[in-house]
């Protein structure tokens, strides 16, 4: 049986999701209105806690929202200590 693609799949799915999950995170931290971006979040959030996520990897979803959470803040205390040296 030939499981690679279908863990390949799988891994392009969940990185998609957190590619969007990204994007968005950048989009609400450029203008905390933008429901689009609030949508989005509440959207992948979902997913990452659901059934299906945990079918398609063994990541911890609780983990991997720390994890994208405090590289969005990273990123914010960076561009503010750039932004300061200019």
């Amino acid at each position: 049986m030939i499981i690679e693609p279908y863990e390949n799949l799988a891994n392009a799915i969940v990185l998609k999701a957190v590619r969007d999950y990204r994007k968005a995170l950048k989009a609400l931290q450029k203008n905390y209105r933008n429901k689009k971006a609030k949508d989005e979040i509440k959207s992948i959030e979902k997913f990452f806690n659901s059934d299906w996520f945990n079918t398609l990897t063994k990541i911890d979803p609780k983990k991997l929202l720390e994890d994208l959470h405090k590289e969005a803040e990273d990123e914010r205390k960076r561009k503010r200590v750039s932004a300061k040296s200019i």
